[in-house]
């Protein structure tokens, strides 16, 4: 059966109310409606309606398109957001890496210390976190219970004297340590975990800058806390979230001889 030979249904009669049929079709419907009166009725009715609300439509739509919904400036109004958002996330990165707002939690009296060193050490701090967070076997060089040569060989390598911060208040023990290479020489990391196999390492190298200020990084899951103090950077780094890493941040500080940290 053809498209002319199919019974006429609804989907034809609607056809016919809009207009959209020509040719053999029309003639089968109109055809159609002539035998059958009642819905010859119904269909006039509707064609009458439709014929009325075009005209109450048609001086609406005869009125040109307002430029807001023109195709080319929806197009340039969508640019001009995404160009906004581009600058916006561009300004938080300058932010970011200049150290303004929150993310610099510096001393009363003293400067802000350089973003570029700071950053360097807790890239390098995140770097070595994530290489040795995950080992098993071998997550130290030398183990805690090997605590005093572990802390008097990293000292000699970083020619400062290091010790090993106690975070037992705040749930963690240390595990050992190991040797690193750093920016301008040896590093150390310190590695602790908690109750629950959470790992946070500690990292300290040398460096020439003075200046005491904490820098906050946060390079995928992990969060880390950096900062320049008598000649040693630290980095304390753990998949924790910055409220909980910072605490432990100030005790390590605290416990490396410095006056305890002030917000500002």
């Amino acid at each position: 059966m053809n498209d002319q030979q199919a019974p006429i249904g609804e989907d034809d009669l609607q056809a016919f109310v809009d207009d959209r049929l020509d040719g053999p079709r029309l003639a089968l419907v109109e055809a159609y409606l002539r035998d059958h009166r009642e819905i010859a009725e119904r269909i006039a009715v509707e064609r009458q309606q439709r014929a009325a609300l075009r005209e109450q439509l048609q001086a609406k739509f005869s009125e040109p398109i307002p430029a807001r919904l023109r195709l080319s400036n929806l197009r340039a109004a969508r640019r001009d957001r995404w160009r906004g958002r581009a600058r916006a996330a561009a300004a938080a990165l300058v932010i970011f890496f200049a150290g303004a707002g929150s993310g610099w939690l510096s001393h009363p009296g003293q400067p802000v210390a350089p973003a570029l060193p700071t950053m360097a050490i807790a890239q390098d701090a995140a770097a070595a976190y994530r290489t040795f967070v995950m080992e098993v076997a071998h997550p130290v060089e030398v183990r805690a219970s090997d605590e005093a040569h572990l802390l008097q060989w990293l000292s000699k390598r970083l020619g400062r004297p290091l010790t090993a911060p106690d975070l037992s208040a705040h749930g963690y023990r240390l595990m050992g340590g190991r040797l690193l290479p750093g920016g301008s020489g040896a590093a150390a990391q310190l590695m602790y975990d908690d109750a629950s196999g959470n790992r946070l390492t500690l990292y300290v190298e040398a460096v020439q800058e003075g200046e005491t200020a904490f820098r906050f990084a946060q390079m995928g899951d992990a969060a880390t806390f950096a900062w320049i103090d008598q000649g040693l950077g630290f980095a304390v780094t753990s998949r924790v979230q910055r409220e909980s890493l910072l605490p432990i941040a100030e005790a390590i500080y605290q416990q490396f001889g410095s006056a305890g940290v002030r917000h500002g």
